[in-house]
């Protein structure tokens, strides 16, 4: 698959509300996820183990009222994407609109790197 029709696809999905098809699909096993610099506390995993405890972190620590992402931008091997979410941090209550860039970098047609960029609260 070329990294044009992945990123259509992870779009479709995501628009979807499916999170859970990308990785089944468009994933390779040895992905690295990187959130920011990747040096905070679970800022950098690997692989499907380390992405599904990722994804229950945030499910145990964000209520998620509406997110949208954008069309993507491709270059070669990669493309990006914008996403915007408005989310409550259930341990304070806090609600907030947040807006991320996500990096992914595709090889064999596979996403085998993503990359989030964002504002620290």
């Amino acid at each position: 698959m070329e990294t044009s029709e992945i990123a259509e696809k992870l779009v479709k999905w995501c628009k979807e509300g499916d999170f859970e098809k990308p990785y089944q699909e468009l994933y390779s096993p040895n992905i690295v996820s990187i959130e920011n610099d990747g040096t905070a506390e679970g800022g950098r995993v690997e692989g499907f183990e380390g992405i599904q405890k990722k994804g229950e972190w945030w499910q145990e620590n964000f209520e998620v009222h509406d997110t949208s992402v954008s069309e993507p931008i491709v270059a070669d091997n990669w493309f990006s994407l914008r996403f915007e979410m408005d989310t409550t941090h259930k341990p304070s209550g806090q609600r907030s609109k947040t807006s991320e860039i996500a990096v992914y970098q595709v090889k064999d047609g596979k996403i085998v790197k993503e990359q989030f960029f964002y504002d620290e609260a």
